[in-house]
């Protein structure tokens, strides 16, 4: 069974301004954290560490010859949505959920941070960067789905969101039923663009390599509406609580997945392995807490692909 989690969705509310199954698992604050700064509570929840394995060996990944060859991992990633995939402009350090998954997966293939290459990728240029060798596996907000199947292998989910709307305070859009006519942007090559052509909604789709653009363009009155997973527009929502907001009930289930090389089956299993390791020893719990998490609301861990 899969436990879809709209309640996830909720980014941290306090930490964003830093910006300026196995079912019954579930993930949940243990304190709150001050506005863009680190709790004074010794209770605030923190981030693992993960354990790096020595001895690993994956003869018959094309993938793993690479990363032997060149003695680290490169990890596609993306960069601005926060307490998921966010890098700080001023240190060039990646955080969130996204970025502690692509970590737990490399200290079971035997590498810790310091032999990590964080390689941001726009969402049209996932397939094309996995199956090109750019990046050895992809962490970012990337649902699984047959389409993408035909080009690349998952491993996952080990995440699950939904599609929503994000729309300036006051808007006449309260639902996906009023955006006839209406411009909704999202980023180039995601689902929830397709969703929106393919959806008969009546809307005029609008795309852009990133979602903060379509959020600069909902603010300036380009574009009526932004669409993409609600983890993603409540983070962007809290960033800007007086002029943005969420809206409606989430129209899709998006399982996120780890993207890799298609048919790389011996790296796959390898990343579904670390997976699980980090769900059941509890760091997935711990990681969720630390970024998710600190929005106040819990998440239940959906059930791997086998």
């Amino acid at each position: 069974m899969r436990i879809r989690t709209t309640a996830a969705a909720a980014l941290a509310v306090l930490a964003l301004t830093a910006t300026a199954t196995a079912c019954g698992k579930e993930g949940s604050p243990s304190s709150s954290k001050t506005p863009g700064g680190d709790s004074s509570s010794s209770t605030a929840a923190k981030l693992p560490t993960y354990t790096v394995k020595t001895g690993v060996d994956l003869a018959g990944s094309k993938t793993w010859d690479r990363i032997k060859k060149d003695g680290k991992l490169v990890i596609g990633v993306k960069a601005d949505q926060p307490n998921l995939g966010y890098q700080d402009l001023g240190t060039k350090k990646y955080s969130g959920f996204d970025i502690e998954i692509a970590k737990m997966i490399a200290a079971d293939l035997g590498f810790d941070e310091s032999k990590i290459e964080f390689k941001t990728i726009q969402s049209a240029n996932r397939e094309t960067a996995i199956s090109g060798g750019q990046v050895d596996y992809y962490v970012g907000t990337y649902t699984i789905n047959d389409e993408r199947k035909k080009s690349v292998s998952f491993a996952g989910p080990y995440f699950v969101a939904g599609q929503d709307l994000l729309v300036k305070k006051g808007s006449a859009i309260k639902s996906t039923d009023d955006l006839k006519g209406k411009k909704v942007c999202s980023a180039t090559g995601s689902t929830s663009i397709q969703r929106i052509k393919d959806g008969g909604y009546g809307a005029e789709p609008v795309e852009y390599d990133s979602y903060s653009l379509c959020v600069q363009n909902l603010l300036s009155g380009q574009v009526d509406a932004v669409t993409t997973d609600d983890a993603i527009l409540k983070g962007y929502a809290a960033q800007d609580p007086a002029n943005l907001e969420v809206v409606g009930k989430p129209f899709s289930e998006e399982n996120y997945g780890v993207g890799l090389l298609k048919d790389d089956t011996v790296l796959q299993k390898a990343i579904t392995n670390a997976l699980k390791n980090h769900e059941d020893n509890g760091d997935w719990k711990k990681a969720y807490d630390a970024t998710l998490g600190k929005s106040g609301v819990t998440a239940e861990i959906p059930q791997l692909e086998s």
